[in-house]
């Protein structure tokens, strides 16, 4: 982003230098190093909160997954419903075959 080199760092230098002055110099650099660690320890506290509102996101997904699931579930359920009136229908036929077989046998064997 910032492309400053070496030399660009010593022109800074001796111009704050000149300015300042060497009396304050040392003042100077305490205090634009305290405004520093402010500076990064409030990055650092709207990282931490970014994060805390990041894990509230992944609350919020956890609990849209739940939902998921529940309607997984109830779509199981329904699923497993269809196919009791699917295997009762089959074994109706079956038993309604059955029995118009024997119906027939014995038809066939009363005209003999």
């Amino acid at each position: 982003m910032f492309d400053i080199g070496f030399p660009e760092l010593m022109m800074i230098s001796v111009v704050t230098l000149l300015v300042i002055g060497p009396e304050k110099l040392p003042e100077t650099i305490r205090t634009i190093s305290l405004w520093i660690g402010r500076i990064q320890r409030s990055f650092s506290n709207i990282r931490q909160e970014i994060e805390n509102e990041i894990g509230a996101d992944e609350i919020r997904t956890q609990l849209h997954n739940e939902g998921i699931l529940k309607e997984l579930e109830d779509a199981k359920h329904t699923l497993q419903d269809v196919q009791t009136e699917v295997n009762d229908t089959i074994r109706s036929a079956e038993a309604k075959a059955s029995q118009i077989a024997v119906d027939a046998k014995t038809a066939t064997n009363g005209k003999s």
